[in-house]
């Protein structure tokens, strides 16, 4: 079994053991759980007792000023709960991306090193800038979001 360090290519592959795995689906599997669970914005609307099964994707605009009147939601917390529904739109719209991706260079023979290599770059990436996205609403540190696109452009 190779180590992560050998399947990402930080490592020589052992002479005995040549064969890298392809984590590929593994990454795939993450953050199909990641984009459509973890970041779903319906954890923290129940947390908050602003969800509502009837209309879920309403809930902000419909009930948010509503809940801070009522004392359930601050100003600040209404904010991160908005970006929180921000965050998982875009990974749910750059899942397929990640998808395709997979398959292709899989599909195409790119070594099993540089997939894995990617697929860890872009978690690392996607949770720093799910967590950026949530947790900051300062202007200027926000562009900390940026930093993490650029990274997931690269």
């Amino acid at each position: 079994m190779a180590s992560i360090l050998t399947a990402i290519g930080l490592r020589a592959a052992d002479t005995l053991n040549t064969s890298i795995p392809n984590y590929g689906p593994a990454f795939v599997g993450f953050h199909f759980i990641y984009a459509y669970g973890v970041l779903s914005s319906r954890t923290l609307k129940q947390w908050y007792g602003i969800d509502h099964q009837a209309s879920p994707r309403d809930d902000l605009a419909k009930y948010g000023e509503a809940a801070i009147r009522d004392g359930k939601l601050t100003r600040k917390q209404l904010g991160m709960l908005k970006r929180n529904e921000s965050a998982h739109a875009n990974s749910v719209e750059n899942f397929t991306l990640l998808v395709a991706s997979i398959l292709f260079a899989s599909q195409a023979g790119v070594p099993a090193q540089t997939i894995n290599a990617a697929g860890l770059s872009y978690t690392l990436a996607r949770l720093c800038y799910g967590a950026v996205y949530i947790l900051i609403d300062h202007p200027t540190w926000s562009q900390l979001r940026g930093l993490a696109g650029k990274i997931l452009a690269a």
